[in-house]
């Protein structure tokens, strides 16, 4: 039997909501180009890597059969090539040029002359009645036409796929109307490697702070099996946060003091050999929501930036893709947006 329950509201200025991993958000460029995002953020420690990373290449499919060859190609959502390394730039270039000798299509890819940025992607993939783009490989979802001037309810439904999965939830959705769904299309998928997923306005995502305390302070937490033994060697007490019994530290820290703390925190772990989690928390934007999710029943959040509410929540499925649709009425007007999560268990 599928429960529905209410995680929150989300409210878009914009008029343009995007659905991302919202783990991936120190990785949004906004207006910037994403050559200014550092590689080390994306795993990559080896300076050669790093390089090529950097003078990466984005590329437009052009030509009268540009539609046709982008979609047979089939490399990634609409007519555009993102993030392509520089060493495989040439390479990529003489496979699409093979593939559409082959399939007898006119068009080639074009290189522009600098990296477009996440936020004018996200403004061409809403001018093409929306869709789906990559960011640094991970599939990001946008749609276009959301009402601005109203706060819009998220919900979310609930079944119990039996024993071996138990309760979880089969999908997130937004209403943007009550009118009827006559019918629906795919937006493309989300891709999740940090088990939750984030509907946000497009705007606002551009002042997203991950990382960076937007109050100039942080917290420390730790806990694991030698959580005690941490505790009375550096006088840390409960952490008092809701959801996380059991777990010490200290809060609302100037930033210095929080990492000096952390870091001997994390000597005293290595030097003892001692079972140990260690988490350092600037309050950023990420901090704010992801501290209502631990402590809600529902495991969802949000946060405020400007006039934008933006709502984050774990799948409870981890990471995956996941499929995103847009419902329209007989106008054609988006009258609710849903990702589906039950497709992880077919």
């Amino acid at each position: 039997m599928e429960e529905i329950f209410r995680l929150g509201e989300i409210s878009c200025p914009s008029g343009t909501l995007v659905v991302v991993d919202g783990g991936h958000l120190g990785l949004w460029s906004g207006e910037r180009s994403p050559a200014e995002i550092d590689p080390a953020l994306l795993g990559v420690d080896d300076p050669a890597r790093a390089a090529d990373v950097l003078d990466s290449v984005d590329f437009a499919v052009v030509g009268p059969d540009a539609s046709a060859a982008a979609r047979s190609f089939d490399r990634q959502p609409g007519a555009m090539l993102y993030d392509i390394p520089a060493s495989r730039a040439a390479e990529l270039g003489r496979m699409f040029e093979e593939h559409c000798r082959a399939a007898g299509l006119d068009a080639y890819l074009e290189a522009l002359p600098g990296r477009e940025p996440h936020a004018r992607r996200v403004r061409r993939t809403a001018a093409e009645g929306g869709g789906s783009f990559l960011l640094f490989g991970v599939p990001v979802v946008v749609v276009g036409g959301v009402p601005r001037d109203c706060h819009l309810p998220v919900l979310a439904s609930r079944v119990d796929f039996g024993d071996s999965v138990g309760p979880r939830w089969s999908e997130m959705s937004i209403r943007m109307s009550d009118a009827r769904a006559e019918s629906s299309v795919s937006l493309g998928d989300i891709g999740v490697d940090w088990a939750r997923v984030l509907f946000g306005d497009a705007d606002a995502l551009n002042a997203w702070q991950h990382d960076e305390p937007v109050d100039g302070l942080a917290d420390v937490a730790f806990w694991g099996a030698a959580a005690d033994e941490a505790a009375a060697a550096f006088a840390a007490p409960e952490l008092g946060e809701p959801g996380e019994d059991g777990v010490r530290g200290w809060t609302g820290l100037a930033v210095a003091e929080a990492m000096k703390k952390a870091r001997a925190v994390m000597n005293w772990k290595e030097e003892t050999g001692h079972r140990l989690m260690v988490d350092f928390r600037p309050h950023s934007h990420h901090w704010q929501v992801m501290r209502q999710v631990r402590a809600s029943e529902f495991e969802a959040g949000t946060v405020d930036i400007g006039d934008a509410r933006l709502l984050c929540a774990m799948t409870t499925w981890g990471d995956g893709y996941f499929p995103a649709f847009a419902d329209l009425d007989a106008s054609g007007a988006v009258v609710a947006v849903r990702v589906r999560f039950s497709d992880a268990i077919e």
